[in-house]
């Protein structure tokens, strides 16, 4: 799998994990270099507390477009380490 963004490969790898539809990537698949760490969190009632990085491609920003849980709950231990993409970044196979 792949997430790309303004014509830049963000993550890639065959080891993700699919939870309500979102591919979570493995932090050493994933480019460091596009992300940036954002103040935003938000609390899942069943996954814990996620907190956020923006996305920057080529100048351009796509805030908040990255999320993971450094802390997961039990039912979903295995996102720890992992990142997943949403607002406009294209996961494909």
């Amino acid at each position: 799998m792949k997430a790309i963004w303004n014509g830049a490969v963000l993550a890639e790898s065959s080891r993700t994990i699919t939870i309500e539809g979102n591919h979570y990537f493995p932090i050493d698949s994933v480019k460091k270099e596009y992300l940036v760490p954002s103040d935003t969190q938000s609390i899942c009632p069943w996954k814990g507390m996620a907190l956020y990085h923006s996305v920057v491609v080529k100048g351009v920003e796509n805030r908040d477009a990255a999320w993971y849980f450094p802390q997961p709950k039990e039912a979903v231990r295995e996102i720890k380490d992992h990142i997943a993409f949403w607002k406009g970044i294209e996961i494909v196979e």
